[in-house]
């Protein structure tokens, strides 16, 4: 392995952490220059990187002993879900729940994010890298347990852990969501018009957003239980396998609440018509009910010869009250028609 240089400062660029596994789910804290002098004997190396900072890029391509292909599938900038299995190791994107992400989306109506995590795992070492600006709280509280020595003892016992984390952190989010078909259903009814389907509009693509990456990423978890690795045991396989069904159980979850925006949005369309209809109603009842006196003012106003009444003193008050007795008449009418 090739020597690595690091800046002599505090800190360590690139390095979110580095720790090697004791095997009793505890973990010895590991800087640059201790990873540069690490071997497979002294236990599992998890180093965690980010993913966008040249320091990584320089040791993952020079430092890190990985082929240069698999180097660059780690450090590309965005990729959907999968596995590939190289030799006895495999490469691995996964996505999670940002941190930040995850606090706005506790609110009605909050932005979501799932992040890329790329990932190296053979028999020794675990390779995880995600970009500088994210923060997942998955891997944060699988650091801390093994800080309490309660935590992943091997690597496949770690890549089922992380992938549990990363799926587990999306049920409040999916649960945020559903709370918010719930108050959109009460709010339809109420609120403007506008507001709703803006609202509901945003629902929708959220769910489709978060569908697009679960969909692949039980594809790929599906793959990685099918994998032959001589360190990954038939009982990580069986706990991939619940992780797999609570993948497949968030989808349905996903493809519900998509389902209930899209009648929430029927529905809205629906009483929006019902205004529109409701309105041109009494738009024709009032044209209707104005139409003949129209009709009437209009021949009376003719400046021809001939026109009755135009020397009766009481000729306006006959006239007006035909009229008022002509719009009464037309006011049963429409009634009767139900147009009214």
């Amino acid at each position: 392995m090739a020597v690595f240089s690091v800046p002599e400062c505090g800190l360590e660029p690139g390095l979110r952490f580095a720790c090697v596994l004791n095997g009793r789910g505890g973990a010895v804290h590991k800087s640059w220059q201790e990873v540069q002098t690490w071997h497979p004997e002294d236990g599992v190396l998890w180093i965690h990187l980010e993913r966008d900072d040249p320091a990584t890029e320089r040791w993952i391509m020079e430092a890190s002993g990985i082929d240069p292909v698999i180097g660059e599938a780690l450090l590309m900038e965005d990729s959907r879900p999968r596995v590939e299995g190289i030799d006895d190791g495999l490469l691995i994107v996964l996505r999670g729940i940002s941190q930040i992400s995850a606090g706005h989306a506790s609110h009605l109506g909050g932005s979501v994010d799932l992040v890329p995590v790329h990932l190296w795992i053979d028999g020794h070492r675990v390779i995880s890298l995600r970009d500088k600006d994210h923060q997942l709280g998955a891997l944060r509280d699988i650091r801390n347990a093994n800080a309490t020595g309660k935590g992943p003892a091997r690597p496949g016992e770690l890549l089922v852990l992380i992938a549990d984390k990363l799926v587990k952190d999306l049920e409040p989010v999916l649960d945020a969501m559903d709370e918010e078909v719930d108050y959109l259903e009460d709010e339809v009814l109420t609120s403007a018009a506008s507001e709703s389907r803006i609202k509901i509009s945003d629902l929708r693509r959220r769910a489709i957003h978060l569908r697009r990456y679960l969909a692949p990423q039980r594809d790929a978890l599906n793959r990685l239980q099918r994998e032959e690795c001589s360190w990954l045991t038939e009982r990580d396989k069986v706990r991939l396998r619940e992780v797999i069904d609570k993948v497949v159980r968030f989808i349905e979850y996903l493809d519900s609440i998509r389902d209930r925006a899209i009648i929430l949005h029927e529905d809205l369309s629906s009483i929006l018509n019902e205004r529109i209809a409701r309105t041109s109603n009494r738009l024709t009842g009032m044209a209707a009910l104005l139409l003949p006196p129209s009709l009437v003012a209009g021949l009376l106003g003719m400046n021809v010869g001939g026109l009755p009444g135009t020397q009766d003193p009481w000729g306006f008050y006959i006239v007006l009250i035909f009229m008022v007795l002509l719009s009464v008449g037309v006011v049963w009418l429409l009634r009767r028609l139900n147009w009214m």
